[in-house]
């Protein structure tokens, strides 16, 4: 089955290169091919990878490329103004910014830097009318504060959920979009596997997150957008829909959500 899309994957050098993957982007890309994977979106976390992203739009023509620009709060304490401005430049297919956000689990930063970052983020999807990826770990009370205060862009999707069905309907109310990782397919995923059963399906994507997070049975091995189709199956019969159901409208959620031509 083809046309399947990542709704959120690292093709970066500095990712693969690092994992047990080892590949090239066009290697990963022509992988994807392979596995019905015609149109991946690729996420910034800092100012060179984002910067990687968008270079990565060119590489091929048979799977259609796209890329976000975005500061993750892992690294919320370098400038974010290197964001705004790349994003200012209006690459062509530029769709998106983020991956930002917030990440109480590791707090990398600290939570006063995630908390600015994000907002000042959240000002340039709003500025710049493009969606808005978030990343969101034990920080959704602090995540809706901000949102409250805030708004919410227009477009915007939490990705990699990893809530519960109460965090999944808060974001729901507010507007947002639920990813769901190969992490729904973990053996002790039950409670975002409840989350999952209760987004509309017109409002819900898979992504992979590659290199990471791969789902069963490839967990402990690299990621790839190859299998997000793998995501995708697991999905659908957690829901009990047809996994045509699932790919199409994951796609088509997609495509609305980045302003991408229909697939």
């Amino acid at each position: 089955m083809s046309n399947w899309t990542d709704a959120h994957c690292h093709l970066q050098d500095q990712y693969l290169g690092g994992r047990e993957l080892n590949v090239t982007a066009p290697e990963a890309l022509a992988r994807a091919l392979a596995g019905g994977v015609d149109r991946v979106v690729v996420i910034g976390t800092d100012a060179t990878s984002s910067r990687q992203a968008l270079e990565l739009t060119a590489l091929s023509s048979e799977v259609q490329v796209y890329a976000t620009v975005g500061l993750h709060p892992h690294d919320a304490a370098q400038d974010v103004e290197d964001i705004v401005a790349l994003a200012r430049e209006g690459h062509p297919r530029l769709v998106g910014i983020g991956e930002c956000g917030l990440d109480y689990f590791y707090e990398h930063s600290s939570r006063q830097d995630q908390r600015a970052v994000l907002v000042r983020q959240i000002e340039l999807a709003q500025e710049l009318d493009l969606a808005l990826v978030i990343h969101c770990r034990d920080a959704f009370d602090d995540l809706l504060d901000i949102f409250d205060t805030c708004g919410v862009p227009a477009r915007t999707v939490i990705h990699c959920f990893t809530g519960t069905p109460d965090d999944a309907q808060n974001c729901l109310e507010r507007g947002c979009d639920i990813s769901l990782s190969g992490v729904v397919t973990f053996k002790n995923a039950g409670t975002l596997r409840e989350a999952a059963r209760l987004v509309p399906l017109d409002r819900l994507h898979v992504e992979t997150d590659s290199p990471f997070l791969a789902p069963v049975p490839h967990r402990g091995l690299a990621n790839e957008p190859a299998l997000v189709r793998v995501v995708g199956e697991f999905v659908a019969q957690l829901r009990g829909e047809s996994v045509e159901e699932v790919r199409r409208a994951t796609s088509q959620n997609t495509a609305r959500l980045f302003g991408l031509p229909s697939p």
